[in-house]
């Protein structure tokens, strides 16, 4: 380590800030230090390390499923993250119930853990260690919980204004699970843009988030002129309905998804789509998760702002 300093310019006390993932240590210094190790080829004995602060330095990351595309792309961007911060990554899934999860991580001492998008929704019910420290992903702020969520209702709102802007009368909505927060949100900015513009609210067909629902809902969307849809593979569904059916977007109706997958550019047409930036919220997860196992003061209720993409889907 007084190596590592030496070639950094600093103190043997910055390095172990720097390895410890201490928030204590400016960007610039943090850069330097660790630039100094990759040279070095210095590498922190982990199991020394917890003997010495007392912490694991790994985190949970609690899930239902991987098989959503939320999910997978949220896990590769928290394990990014972590790793930044000096943590490892201990993937647990979840049935009906947390509890067990919460178990399995309090066994494997971990220092604290994100729960994901549908498996929040158990959380408020679940009995977990006093000392578990937890940050939430997709879940209402009023539980008492540490919550940190894209700006779903701001993004449905604007996609449902930029159709209404377009002319439309009314937009239709391909809307998700009812038991989903990301769902409900999606749905309440939809819901209130058509009602603040005086426009007739339709009822929501409803989904999976799959494909395949999104092809179901074709007879029921049939007539719509325009279709917000919850998540980009639906969206994607939807779209081969509409074709089969000979209905063309843009030009009889006009689709936007949700989440801007990678490869919503290459759907026919290229879709408009909301971008939710799953870098940005993995990484503010995971600084909130730090800063409650640093013992660092956090907000209880964090928004990532979402944006519209606009593609040739509408017009």
């Amino acid at each position: 380590m007084a190596t590592v300093a030496a070639a950094a310019g600093v103190s043997g006390q910055t390095v172990s800030r720097v390895v410890n993932g201490s928030p204590r240590v400016d960007p610039e210094t943090r850069m330097r230090v660790e630039r100094a190790m990759a040279d070095l080829g210095y590498r922190p004995h982990r199991a020394a390390r917890a003997l010495r602060t007392g912490r694991s330095h790994t985190i949970g990351l609690v899930v239902t499923t991987l098989a959503t595309v939320g999910n997978s792309r949220m896990l590769q961007a928290t394990a990014e993250a972590a790793a930044e911060r000096g943590y490892a990554l201990m993937l647990v899934t979840a049935g009906d119930s947390v509890a067990e999860a919460f178990a399995r991580l309090a066994e494997q001492e971990v220092d604290g853990a994100l729960v994901l998008n549908e498996a929040s929704a158990l959380v408020p019910a679940a009995q977990r260690p006093a000392d578990l420290r937890l940050v939430v992903v997709d879940a209402p702020a009023d539980d008492g919980l540490v919550v940190v969520h894209s700006d779903h209702a701001g993004g449905a709102a604007a996609a449902t204004a930029h159709l209404l802007d377009s002319g439309h009368a009314t937009v239709h909505h391909l809307a998700g699970p009812a038991d989903s927060f990301a769902a409900a949100e999606r749905e309440r900015g939809w819901r209130e843009t058509l009602q603040a513009a005086g426009a007739a609210v339709s009822p929501v067909v409803r989904g999976d988030w799959s494909a395949d629902a999104g092809y179901a809902a074709g007879d029921a969307l049939a007539s719509a002129s325009a279709v917000f849809c919850a998540n980009d593979q639906m969206a994607l569904g939807l779209l081969r309905a509409l074709a089969e059916a000979g209905r063309r977007v843009p030009a009889d109706v006009a689709v936007i998804g949700f989440d801007d997958v990678p490869e919503a550019a290459n759907f026919r047409p290229p879709l408009t789509t909301v971008r939710q930036d799953f870098t940005a919220l993995a990484h503010r997860a995971v600084d909130l998760l730090v800063a409650e196992i640093e013992g660092a003061d956090a907000p209880a209720s964090t928004v990532v702002p979402t944006v519209l993409v606009e593609r040739a889907s509408i017009r």
